[in-house]
């Protein structure tokens, strides 16, 4: 059902739009921002794709109006519906360091605490954190440079592995359906979603190399009297033996076998470095790799550790893997999560890239936004709204096995535990897997199997 709506602002002029929702609850506020509108449009979704949000600064338009109502402002309007007491952050342009004191409410955390109908003003901390506002200001860098995950309000208030927004939203939505007895709550979506996904960071262990690299890596083995390795590997050269990361055949008779519908993620990095260590895409037998998957799944590009010095790299790696595809690139997840706010998303967005899998930590499992769905970049330097189309994890392999130093079973619980609380917040598990880890070197043993049970018991 399509209807026309329309709101006035302070200087009369008519703002109209045409956008398919059944119901409208009408928001006054003394000021129209580009901010509030972002974070009321990203709750009013969630809350239920139904209903639309609407942002008026006119009292007596607010007055008459029959719809449903909520009044964000300072002071109480007569026959108010729903009151909420604004924090300033929504109404502000500049960027500076705001003082937050969390409490707690129930089982979770809050902050802005304000007076009204609800305990804190959930508009302006879900924008907090959404627009990981922190990172604009001045912070510590990591050893490899990025946002340094000790930083953030979430790790500091033992919250970094709930998705809070998510949790905030249903509450708000319970005082909703309280306040409005008649305001219908249908969705058309899945309340939860599990979404695996890939980065395919060095696509072999021994095959394909470079001859230099192959000689040097026998040199090292032998140096180091690693003989198990050096048996291996030749093993491997020779075709007797399958290559201990290539976990391709496996991984894909599990996406069969339980209705899965994963993204990879390739680099497409020209030279090797220290931190780009994948084959050549110039290769042959990467090219197949890359074909193979994009006949089944969704492809996106791995922008290299090297893009990052050198944007200019970011748009000739995307073309080769469109070139390799046949396909226009639109989907994207940053090397090491390595990424800086906002340089690194607006380049992004000027190579063309829409749906982009980076947003959370490459040094700690967690929600770095504190929210387990999709939500649309805002580039708070330019104070406006994007079409880049964040898609948050809260799991990857390498920060379990790499950085908290678990074991394959601590994996599988971790990752249990993340299940349990995403779908009971009714959002979207995005998990980040590596093939060399789920392949069969003897340095990942277990790992494999912790992963497939943890799909298998999906949809227990």
């Amino acid at each position: 059902m399509s209807f026309q709506r329309s709101h006035l602002t302070s200087n009369g002029k008519k703002n109209t739009e045409r956008a398919n929702y059944l119901q409208v609850v009408i928001i006054y506020v003394h000021t129209i921002t580009s901010r509030l509108r972002y974070i009321a449009d990203f709750i009013g979704k969630q809350v239920s794709g139904e209903i639309f949000f609407q942002l008026i600064d006119d009292a007596d338009t607010y007055r008459k109006s029959n719809d449903f109502k909520i009044n964000y402002s300072q002071n109480r309007i007569s026959e108010d519906k729903l009151f909420l007491q604004p924090h300033s952050i929504l109404f502000e342009t500049s960027i500076k360091e705001q003082d937050i004191r969390c409490f707690k409410i129930d089982n979770y955390k809050a902050f802005f605490k304000t007076e009204g109908d609800f305990p804190f003003d959930i508009f302006a901390a879900a924008f907090y954190l959404l627009s990981r506002y922190e990172e604009y200001l001045p912070h510590s860098k990591d050893i490899y440079g990025r946002y340094a995950h000790e930083n953030s309000l979430a790790f500091k208030e033992n919250f970094l592995s709930a998705p809070l927004i998510n949790i905030w939203i249903k509450e708000f939505k319970k005082t909703l359906q309280q306040k409005f007895v008649n305001l219908a709550f249908t969705t058309h979506h899945s309340p939860f979603t599990f979404l695996p996904t890939y980065d395919i960071d060095e696509a072999y262990s021994y095959k394909h190399k470079l001859s230099w690299k192959t000689v040097g890596g026998f040199i090292k083995s032998l140096f180091k009297g690693e003989w198990s390795d050096i048996k291996e590997r030749m093993k491997v050269l020779k075709g007797k033996q399958e290559d201990p990361y290539e976990a391709y055949q496996w991984m894909d008779q599990l996406h069969q076998r339980f209705n899965l519908k994963p993204y990879y993620f390739f680099i497409m990095a020209d030279k090797n470095d220290k931190y780009d260590k994948n084959i050549s895409p110039d290769k042959k037998a990467m090219q197949q790799l890359i074909q193979q998957h994009n006949y089944k799944y969704p492809v996106g590009i791995h922008p290299s550790w090297q893009s990052g010095d050198d944007i200019s790299l970011l748009k000739k790696e995307k073309e080769k893997l469109e070139k390799i595809t046949g396909a226009t690139i639109v989907s994207s997840r940053q090397h090491y999560i390595r990424f800086t706010l906002p340089q690194t998303f607006r380049y992004l967005i000027d190579a063309g890239i829409k749906f982009e899998f980076s947003m959370g930590y490459g040094s700690i499992n967690g929600f770095r936004a504190s929210v387990a769905s999709p939500f649309y970049w805002f580039d708070l330097e330019k104070d406006e709204a994007t079409k880049l189309l964040l898609y948050p994890f809260c799991f990857m392999d390498a920060n379990s096995f790499f950085e908290q130093k678990d074991s394959a079973l601590q994996a599988y619980q971790e990752m249990k535990q993340y299940y349990e609380t995403v779908k009971q917040a009714d959002g979207m598990m995005i998990s980040i897997w590596h093939n060399n880890i789920l392949g069969t070197s003897g340095m990942y043993k277990g790992w494999r199997e912790a992963y497939e049970k943890f799909i298998s018991e999906l949809t227990v």
